[in-house]
């Protein structure tokens, strides 16, 4: 069966990440708009509010109402820690710079959950409302690409991705 799980990056944040600003809350009800036709399953997103308000926003928009469920699989972590063998030289101490400023449970916590949300989110069609980093790893994943390249993706506020995994094929990967 072919399944269609449409990624989302919440709209733009507060500062402290406490919500979304007013151009934020605009990015989730637009983007609810554009998708109002489309039936999904479920609606997952992160627990934290800047996901959440997003997910609620858009499911406002919708014309097919569909379940909205937090998930600590679809929160905000570091999915890949890379060894620095792994990363192209000229680049290496860059990233290794940015993910040492995680904290050692960070370091642990996010490779288990990224592995959870391969096969959490398995529904016919789903949206994940989440954030940059495992928008990116799904990604990464869906290209087969080596796991640090997560690293090298950028998900915009309220940019939607769409991945379709059809059986006997390589899953594609849109951007709308």
């Amino acid at each position: 069966m072919t399944r269609h799980l449409y990624l989302v990056r919440h709209g733009e944040a507060l500062p402290d990440e406490s919500g979304l600003t007013e151009r934020g809350r605009h990015q989730a009800t637009q983007l609810g708009q554009r998708l109002q036709d489309v039936v999904f399953n479920t609606i997952h997103h992160s627990p934290l509010p800047r996901a959440a308000q997003t997910a609620h926003l858009i499911s406002e928009q919708l014309h097919h109402p569909a379940p909205l469920k937090p998930s600590e699989v679809a929160g905000d972590y570091i999915p890949y820690v890379p060894h620095p063998d792994e990363l192209p030289p000229d680049s290496a101490a860059h990233y290794l710079d940015f993910l040492a400023q995680a904290t050692p449970e960070e370091l642990t916590t996010g490779p288990r959950l990224a592995q959870e949300a391969l096969t959490h989110f398995t529904g016919p069609t789903d949206l994940l409302v989440t954030h940059n980093f495992l928008i990116a790893w799904l990604i990464r994943d869906a290209l087969d690409a080596p796991p640090w390249r997560w690293l090298t993706i950028n998900h915009a506020n309220a940019a939607l991705t769409v991945l379709t995994y059809t059986p006997t094929r390589p899953t594609t990967v849109e951007h709308r």
